[in-house]
C-alpha cells in the first residue's frame, strides 16, 4: 500500500495540512497511521465529509479530552495535555526528565534505551507515569465538586509507589505529619490541616458563581496550606485543571517560562493578587494557541 504524508494529501484534497493532521487524529481517515510523529495516509484514502455543526452543538475541550483518551486518539489535544502538563509541573519539582523523555514514556508505556536515562532518579519515572494517570482522573472525574477525598486520592495516584511512600513518616494519600515549608514560608502544623483543609473546602463549594480569581484564591490557599508531606505543587495545579475543565474555563499549563513569575505571583497573592492573574492568564494564552491549533471552540 502506498501513503502519503499530510501535506501532500492536504494538496490533493484541497484542504490545510492542520485539517488533515485533525482527521487523523480524530481517526476520521481509515488506514492513517503515525511514524516518529509523521501521519502517513493510504494514497486511495477518502476525504471526510465536513461535520455540520448547525446540526448539533460543538463539543467542550472535557467532552474532547474524554472522546481521545477513550479511543486512545495519538496526536490530539488529550494526547498534548498528557505530555506538556506532565512534564512542565514535573519539572518545577525538579525532575530531570526531558518533555521528550516524558513524551516517549507516554506513548509507549515503557523508559526506552536505558543509556538515555542514565542519571535520572526512579521518582522521576514512577511519578512520571503516576502523573499520567492523575490527568485520566481529573479528566474522569472533572464534572464532580471538588471534595477532600478526590485530594487526597490525587496524591496517592501521585506518590504511590514511589520511596517516599516507603517511609513511614510519609503518608501516601494523607495529609502530612511533619511540618513543612514551601519558598522558605512556614506552612500549617501538620496537627491543623485537617481543619483548615475542610474550611478551604467548604468555603470553596459554598460560593453559588466561581470565577478565575476564585480558583486561583483556592489554589493560593491550598499550596499555603501545603497539606501533604510533597506533591502539593503537582496536586494543586491537577485541581486548577480540573476545575478549570469543570467550570469551561480556559485551563493553563505553567511552564519553564513562567515558573518564576508563578512562584511571585503565590508569594504575592495577599496584596497584589494581579501578579498571579497575569501570570495565569498568559499561560492560558498560550493553551489557546493549542485549543485554536486543534480547532476546539472555547
Amino acid at each position: 500500500m502506498e501513503y502519503l504524508d499530510v501535506s501532500q494529501i492536504a494538496k490533493k484534497w484541497g484542504i490545510s495540512e492542520r485539517a488533515v493532521r485533525k482527521y487523523c487524529a480524530e481517526n476520521r481517515i481509515e488506514g492513517a497511521k503515525q511514524e516518529k510523529g509523521i501521519w502517513l495516509i493510504p494514497e486511495g484514502a477518502e476525504k471526510p465529509e465536513r461535520i455540520n455543526k448547525s446540526q448539533g452543538k460543538e463539543l467542550t475541550l472535557l467532552q474532547v479530552l474524554r472522546r481521545e483518551d477513550r479511543l486512545r486518539v495519538k496526536g490530539g489535544i488529550y494526547h498534548k495535555v498528557q505530555v506538556e502538563l506532565t512534564y512542565n509541573s514535573n519539572h518545577i519539582e525538579g525532575s530531570r526528565l526531558t518533555e521528550d523523555q516524558t513524551r516517549y514514556i507516554f506513548e509507549t508505556n515503557t523508559v526506552g534505551a536505558l543509556k538515555k536515562y542514565e542519571g535520572i532518579r526512579v521518582d522521576d519515572v514512577v511519578e512520571t507515569a503516576n502523573h499520567f494517570r492523575c490527568i485520566d482522573y481529573i479528566i474522569e472525574n472533572a464534572n464532580r465538586k471538588l471534595s477532600e477525598r478526590m485530594i487526597k486520592k490525587l496524591h496517592f495516584i501521585l506518590k504511590n509507589g514511589t520511596s517516599d511512600s516507603l517511609q513511614d513518616w510519609f503518608a501516601v494519600g494523607e495529609y502530612k505529619k511533619m511540618p513543612n515549608e514551601v519558598g522558605g514560608m512556614e506552612t500549617t502544623p501538620p496537627e491543623k490541616v485537617p481543619e483548615e483543609m475542610r474550611k478551604l473546602i467548604k468555603k470553596y463549594r459554598a460560593r453559588k458563581v466561581l470565577g478565575f480569581h476564585d480558583l486561583l484564591a483556592f489554589h493560593y490557599e491550598f499550596e499555603r496550606i501545603h497539606p501533604f508531606q510533597d506533591g502539593n505543587g503537582r496536586v494543586g495545579r491537577l485541581i486548577l485543571f480540573k476545575e478549570c475543565l469543570r467550570l469551561n474555563v480556559v485551563p493553563f499549563i505553567i511552564d519553564e517560562e513562567l515558573k518564576m513569575f508563578y512562584y511571585r505571583g503565590l508569594k504575592e497573592w495577599p496584596k497584589q493578587p494581579g501578579y498571579l492573574t497575569d501570570t495565569c492568564r498568559a499561560a492560558q494564552d498560550k493553551f489557546k494557541k493549542y485549543l485554536e491549533y486543534y480547532r476546539i471552540s472555547f
